[in-house]
């Protein structure tokens, strides 16, 4: 059973999204919460897999919530949540607000509107440890806000990099799957897998969708161009 946490200051969206969630018996709500410190509450108390998340809240908003988990992963010292991950549930009016979202950790986001096959491949691709990549969501939603000019940390992340982990780190960053960069790349998907993992251990990413920040913010992928 893949536990979760709906997070939401609407009452009816947290009843719709549990009866979607719950219809075929492999994922549980064992809470909800309306608002951002509620919901540290219940993670706390039921160390859910997958945290579906609101932003826009009242009392502490998704971002914040989002912070103070960053915050715990790496303070030591105090109680830790790695094995929580947090779906950001969104409209394209919270753009902006999803952006930072995935700066800060999210393992990827789903539109409000998304069909009940959807919400729940979602839960169980996030809870199985794989980043939730909509490629053309995604990748709107990142063009967007990444601006047009790198950011000189980011691009100063990327200096150990080989030139071939620059190029499938490109194309993580157009929203390619391992299968498509072997393709694109010449490689098997297995080789294209290896290259992924050596990304995220050299650049310090949790998941693909950091990689795919990563790219935006560094310049090797371009806002309108590839």
């Amino acid at each position: 059973m893949i536990r979760v946490l709906l997070v939401d200051d609407q009452p009816l969206v947290r009843t719709g999204v549990r009866s979607l969630l719950e219809r075929d018996g492999d994922i549980g709500v064992v809470a909800e919460a309306a608002d951002g410190r509620r919901a540290l509450v219940e993670i706390d108390r039921f160390r859910p897999e997958v945290v579906l998340l609101d932003l826009q809240m009242p009392a502490m908003d998704g971002l914040g919530v989002l912070r103070e988990l960053e915050r715990r992963r790496v303070d030591t010292s105090g109680r830790r949540h790695v094995d929580t991950r947090v779906v950001v549930l969104t409209t394209f009016g919270e753009d902006e607000n999803v952006f930072a979202a995935l700066r800060l950790g999210a393992a990827g986001f789903l539109l409000k509107d998304a069909g009940p096959r959807e919400l729940r491949k979602a839960v169980r691709t996030v809870a199985a440890g794989d980043a939730l990549l909509s490629p053309g969501v995604t990748r709107s939603v990142i063009e967007r806000l990444a601006g047009s000019e790198p950011a000189p940390e980011a691009a100063a992340r990327l200096e150990g990099l080989t030139g071939r982990e620059r190029e499938v780190l490109g194309l993580v960053g157009r929203g390619m799957t391992n299968q498509e960069i072997g393709a694109e790349l010449h490689l098997s998907p297995a080789t294209a897998r290896t290259h992924v993992g050596r990304l995220l251990a050299k650049l310090g990413v949790r998941d693909r969708v950091g990689l795919v920040v990563l790219a935006y913010e560094s310049g090797i992928v371009r806002a309108g161009g590839s």
